[in-house]
Parts: structure tokens; C-alpha cells; sequence
């Protein structure tokens, strides 16, 4: 049984991050930070993050920037919000339809269906992939002036139905994200989101080290138990060189976020080395394929159900993840992107 299936709970009212902690009075690096490892749980502010760290360690981060995806359209006589996921060599994309109450997807969509928007349209020419094929649709977009113009003028962050109030992009921006980069990131990266430059300081101070590499994020409104999705990805040469120069002085390689871990994990050869590369991920970290590079994880919390539960067992293993889970709903923890964090360290 996956973790997902079998860690149940449920999220007490009041448990969603329902804005940005700089909205609530709090600097990003002082939200809850939750440390978990074999001797148990410690409670700290994420800005105490050097501590719970050595010299040698390795953080690796993902510098993808997060697009402006959320664009409003009418089709069929209806608004329809369009989702840009993920974009094609052959220059489609990946898109969902949502509801424009941010209540759920559009499930009755079909191929040929056009949503009229500002300056274009949005052609969706077959279902995604699998069992995924009613809610992600390949989709031709045809808009004036290219689809970054496009997405700069038009364009909103994703936000789902818990986050009620609107945050400018830059809310949904950490730190790292090189914003030179298209296409990017269809939602943010959100576990970096907590870092500022004068705690990358502080760590760097500490001996600890920083490496990037690069995961495109689709879309994250999967219902429960639905697999991810493909994603886009590359671990340059230096990180996978300061990968496998923190493994052989006996450091531990520190993923932020399940995208870190999804990259590093698809770079991994078999004895827990990493390779440079680039491509798709299709790969399902879970008790069946386990970490063989990461040796520790910066995350957020994850709503009951999510495959990102299976990728956190494949990590920090099961025991863990439930102890840290029940010490955090039983902490008042805040869950989603703009929440506390937690730092496993299975040890």
C-alpha cells in the first residue's frame, strides 16, 4: 500500500496557508519549519535552517521561474480559465480548463472545442495521455505576439480555491528562479519558497553548499492518487559534479521540493551517482523505487491523497513521513504553497 492510500487524515479548518506570510506579518524565512528525523521531531522557524545542517551538506534547488499560466477565456458560450501545463516541441501545449469559481476542472470539454481569448484562441486538439485525458488536453494556442507576450499581458498566476484573494506574480517567484528563463514553470517550486538571501547566507557560512538544476512544474491539481504527470527537466554538469562531490566527502545531498528530488532521482545511475541530463521525466518515486542520491528533503505539507506522499516515503521512508505528519496537524502546521515547511533528514 502506497502512503498516499494509506496515511489518512484530515485537515482541520484553519490548517490552509490562505495567503503569503508577508500578508500575515511574517518574513518569508520565518514560517514553521518542522524537523524530522530517526530520533524524532524538533519545531523551529525555517530562518534556524543552518543549524540542523553540517559543513558538507549540499542544498540543490530548482531555478525555474513560474509563469503568469492563468488566462481567462469563453467557450461554448461559457468562461472557461485556461492553464498552460506544459509546452511541446512541436509548439502545443498541455492546458486544463477550470471552472472560473476555481471549484474544479472542466470535464465535458472536447476535441476541436476553440476558447476565445484576449488577442487569440485556444484549440484543443485530443485528450492527454492515460486516465489524465478528461482533465489535461493538448491544446494549439494562436495568439498575437507569441505566447510569452502573450502570458506577460494577459496572464494571472494559477491559483486554486483555498487561496481566495489575488497575489501578484512575484508572490509565486522564490529567490532562485532565473526569470530569463521560457517557458517555465506552469506553478512554483514552492518548497524555496521560505529562502532569502540572508539565510542562503547564513547556510553558506555554515560550510553548506548550493547546486541547481532545472524541473519545468505542470499543473498540480491532480485529483488524489492520479500519478504525475511527464515534466520537463535537466541536471547541468556542475550540479550533477557537486552531487557526486557531496556524496564522497560524506555529505548529504538536500533536495527543496519533490521537483528537485523528481530531477536528481531521473539523473541517478544504480550505485547512487548522478549523470547530466536532460529531457522528460515520466519517473514515480514510491516504496517501489526508492532515493538513491537524495539523503534529505525540504518540503511543504501535502494534502491527504497526493502522490507527493509516495515521493516523500520513497525519501524518508514510511514511519517517518507518518510521524511527521501527525506532529504537524497536531502543531496547528499550515499546509499548501504559501505554508510552514519541513525538513526530513532520515538519517
Amino acid at each position: 500500500m502506497t502512503v498516499a492510500a494509506d496515511l489518512r487524515f484530515e485537515l482541520p479548518a484553519g490548517s490552509v496557508a490562505v495567503s503569503p506570510p508577508e500578508a500575515r506579518g511574517l518574513r518569508r524565512d520565518d514560517v514553521r519549519l518542522l524537523v524530522a528525523d530517526p530520533s524524532g521531531v524538533a519545531h523551529a522557524r525555517f530562518h534556524e535552517l543552518p543549524q540542523y545542517l553540517q559543513p558538507g551538506d549540499l542544498i540543490v534547488v530548482n531555478v525555474s521561474p513560474t509563469m503568469p499560466a492563468a488566462v481567462t477565456g469563453f467557450s461554448e458560450g461559457r468562461r472557461v480559465d485556461v492553464h498552460f501545463s506544459t509546452w511541446h516541441n512541436d509548439g502545443t501545449w498541455t492546458v486544463e480548463l477550470r471552472r472560473p469559481d476555481r471549484s474544479g476542472p472542466v470535464l465535458d470539454a472536447a476535441a476541436g472545442q476553440t476558447v476565445k481569448v484576449r488577442g487569440g484562441a485556444v484549440t484543443l486538439l485530443q485528450p492527454s495521455v492515460g486516465d489524465r485525458a478528461v482533465r489535461l488536453w493538448r491544446a494549439r494556442a494562436e495568439v498575437r505576439g507569441g505566447m510569452r507576450r502573450f502570458l506577460a499581458r494577459h496572464g494571472r498566476p494559477v491559483r486554486y480555491r483555498y487561496v481566495p484573494e489575488h497575489w501578484p506574480l512575484e508572490a509565486y517567484q522564490t529567490i532562485f528562479a532565473n526569470r530569463c528563463m521560457w517557458p517555465a514553470s506552469a506553478e512554483m517550486a514552492s518548497a524555496a519558497r521560505p529562502f532569502t538571501n540572508p539565510l542562503v547566507s547564513a547556510l553558506r557560512a555554515r560550510g553548506v553548499g548550493f547546486a541547481s538544476i532545472v524541473l519545468h512544474t505542470g499543473v498540480s491539481s491532480l485529483e488524489a492518487h492520479e500519478p504525475p504527470v511527464p515534466e520537463r527537466f535537466e541536471v547541468p554538469a556542475a550540479a550533477a559534479d557537486a552531487v557526486n562531490a557531496a556524496k564522497r566527502r560524506g555529505g548529504r545531498v538536500v533536495a527543496v521540493g519533490t521537483t528537485v528530488t523528481r530531477a536528481l532521482e531521473s539523473a541517478a545511475d544504480p550505485w547512487g551517482g548522478v549523470d547530466a541530463a536532460t529531457g522528460w521525466t515520466d519517473l514515480i518515486l514510491g516504496p517501489d523505487r526508492t532515493s538513491r542520491v537524495v539523503d534529505g528533503l525540504i518540503t511543504g505539507w501535502h494534502p491527504p491523497g497526493a502522490s507527493h506522499l509516495d515521493l516523500l516515503h520513497a525519501v524518508a521512508g514510511h514511519q517517518l513521513v507518518r510521524t511527521a505528519y501527525e506532529a504537524a496537524l497536531d502543531a496547528g502546521y499550515l499546509w499548501h504553497e504559501f505554508g510552514d515547511s519541513c525538513l526530513f533528514l532520515p538519517g
